[in-house]
């Protein structure tokens, strides 16, 4: 009788997951981020059926009503009243989506990280063997899940002594517009950010003698060789071109930079080299290397949570 007992304990045991150590020190179930769940997301947001999300149509809707049922089924709660921060562009209706992970430090949770996406795409493209819908899977449905993938891990985890907010943004394709919207009300509102993250087309893997990912500005800040120490690894790395092309102030980083005066960078694995079909209608599911991306995000964790965690604001700018 003691040995059955002693098999079901066990088989209780497992059954309820590996469990690790949150930030409020209490045990806490370990989260998986898979390809598979990536996957499913993706084939939803960077489907026909978004009609390639552009700002104030039917299928934009579809993806933030997603986003929104996402957010509530994995504890994150709305920063505003609703999950929603809406602006008006004339006569077009854009809403960023916009949830909050409370930290469990009762001093440092009033210190917020920022991570974020644009969810928006161009609906349409060139026409290719009938087909003129812009998916955007890499651009940027692939950032978008990133960071809801990311927001899922520390709401289930606990493991951020920092408040993190999840914020993605549409009209970015029309110039930047839900970002910038969000980023200047969130600092009338007196937030305390410290640091802003912006995931960028993360769909597709480097080089193999490349850096897995590249941080625009990379030179403004501390913040890759911090993030970098933080994972163990080099996971970011230098770009000539996002210099060259200037893409510090092409993604919803720059407008986080510009309000804030603060670090804020997008991170990509596009380089120009690795997909040809950047607002292009094969901007498609099919095209994504999952293992990658899952393996991208998982890896962006124990980085997030050394800057999460730190006693002080360790990330700052540099005179460049």
């Amino acid at each position: 009788m003691k040995r059955i007992c002693s098999v079901l304990a066990i088989v209780l045991l497992l059954s309820c997951g590996v469990k690790q150590k949150g930030a409020d020190g209490k045990s806490a179930e370990k989260i998986e981020i898979t390809a598979a769940d990536i996957k499913e997301s993706m084939e939803y947001l960077a489907s026909d059926e978004m009609q390639g999300r552009a700002t104030g149509s039917e299928g934009i809707e579809k993806a933030a009503v997603f986003i929104e049922n996402y957010f509530n089924t994995n504890g994150i709660k709305p920063y505003f009243e609703t999950y929603r921060d809406t602006f008006k562009l004339g006569e077009i209706i854009g809403y960023n989506v916009v949830g909050m992970i409370e930290g469990n430090d009762s001093e440092l949770k009033n210190e917020f990280i920022i991570l974020g996406g644009h969810y928006d795409h161009i609906g349409k493209g060139k026409e290719v063997e009938g087909d003129s819908i812009a998916n955007g899977a890499n651009d940027d449905a692939s950032g978008t899940i990133a960071a809801m993938e990311l927001g899922r891990y520390f709401s289930k985890s606990k493991t951020n002594k920092r408040s993190v907010l999840i914020t993605l943004y549409s009209a970015e394709e029309m110039g930047l517009k839900g970002s910038a919207h969000l980023a200047k009300r969130l600092k009338e509102a007196g937030l305390d950010a410290y640091t802003m993250i912006n995931f960028e087309m993360i769909g597709v893997p480097r080089a193999a003698d490349k850096p897995l990912a590249y941080m625009s500005g990379f030179n403004r800040s501390n913040f890759a060789p911090l993030l970098n120490q933080y994972a163990g690894e080099q996971i970011v790395g230098f770009f000539p071109k996002a210099k060259e092309f200037q893409l510090f102030f092409r993604s919803d980083n720059f407008p986080f930079f510009k309000e804030f005066n603060m670090p804020a960078h997008a991170i990509s694995t596009f380089d120009f080299t690795n997909f040809e079909y950047y607002h292009h209608v094969d901007d498609e599911p099919d095209k994504m290397d999952y293992n990658h991306m899952a393996s991208f995000i998982n890896k962006m964790i124990p980085a997030l949570e050394g800057m999460m965690n730190a006693a002080t604001k360790e990330v700052v700018l540099s005179d460049e």
